[in-house]
């Protein structure tokens, strides 16, 4: 069973160098190298607000866009974030002091936003592409926004966004939000389901539009991703923004959702990895517990190397002094202790 693959037909047609780019009413977006980040409200000071906050460096674009839409010089109410990893997060503080506005997210989240606890660790060992492979080198936070950052009201709702509510979608962070209209079914769901492949750098450089699960090099709890794909398919959207690809709208939306409700551990949850068999747990402080690493394959294959050419080098070093031929007792202890030292 595969996922059916949402068409971008209901999509508002746009320039091929517009952005930020519509996708509702009153919503665009800009992709911030391989993030989007959302813009919502309408033109003038501290009549919209900016939803996540792309990767570090993006400060100035994105200020840029915001002045394109919405008007020289206008500010948000409100940054309201989804969740707290580097990517979604980079530019909040920048942004939060220049235009003096305050930051939103779950309770849950607050840990990583307020320097008090790290993200579990990424898992390279899942995915099977080069952005799941490097993910062991994206930073795990915390950052700081001290003051700067609020809970989202208890009500649901969500400042500067009337009409909106928040839905608490766990799994990918234990407090990340996904944002729904019920006046247009509209969604922005961050990156509790992605709309591009995002494990794979090929994937992401294209854009190709498909409907998966969480990124999984940062899930650390796929029973939590799966409730929450389940209760977003319940929604019925028409029109969704993901932290990851294209947005996506109509029946094909729907129907590729709902597959991966239905059928999310074999499309969604990879075969193995550090917090398939458990997750990580976390409360109101930050992390409790991680499940211990797991190997990873490049690793295995580097370590082989590096015996193999340790071992090299020993029967260099005995064939090339005159030295007798090695046993192969003597060439198992030399790959094991590795070149000597004193060579």
């Amino acid at each position: 069973m595969s996922v059916p693959q949402p068409e971008s037909a209901e999509i508002p047609a746009f320039a091929e160098n517009e952005w930020p780019r519509p996708f509702a009413e009153d919503l665009a977006y800009l992709r911030t190298a391989l993030v989007n980040v959302f813009f919502a409200g309408k033109a003038g000071d501290r009549n919209w607000v900016l939803i996540d906050a792309g990767i570090p460096g993006w400060a100035d674009s994105i200020a840029d866009a915001a002045a394109r839409r919405f008007g020289e010089g206008a500010r948000p109410s409100a940054i309201i974030l989804t969740h707290g990893h580097f990517d979604h997060v980079g530019a909040v503080a920048t942004l939060a002091e220049r235009w003096d506005a305050p930051v939103f997210a779950h309770p849950l989240e607050l840990p990583y936003l307020t320097g008090r606890s790290s993200y579990p660790p990424p898992d390279p060992t899942v995915g099977g592409g080069a952005m799941a492979t490097l993910s062991w080198l994206y930073p795990r936070g915390p950052i700081d926004l001290g003051g700067r950052v609020h809970p989202l009201p208890a009500d649901g709702s969500v400042p500067g966004m009337p009409g909106w509510r928040w839905v608490h979608t766990p799994g990918h962070t234990p407090g990340h939000v996904s944002l729904f209209r019920e006046a247009d079914r509209t969604l922005v769901v961050g990156d509790a389901f992605v709309a591009t492949k995002q494990e794979s750098a090929l994937a992401v450089m294209t854009q190709r539009r498909e409907i998966h699960g969480p990124p999984m090099y940062y899930t650390s709890d796929w029973g939590a991703a799966r409730r929450s794909v389940e209760i977003l398919a319940t929604l019925e959207p028409e029109t969704a923004g993901t932290g990851h690809g294209e947005p996506l709208a109509g029946e094909s939306l729907r129907m590729g959702l709902h597959a991966l409700a239905f059928d999310f551990n074999r499309l969604a949850v990879p075969a193995h990895g550090r917090y398939v068999p458990r997750p990580a747990t976390a409360d109101s402080e930050g992390v409790i517990s991680i499940p211990p690493d797991v190997p990873h394959p490049l690793l295995r294959l580097a370590v082989g190397f590096g015996l193999g050419l340790a071992a090299g080098v020993a029967i260099h070093r005995w064939t090339s002094g005159g030295r007798p031929e090695p046993r192969p007792s003597d060439l198992a202890e030399a790959s094991r202790r590795g070149p000597r030292r004193d060579a």
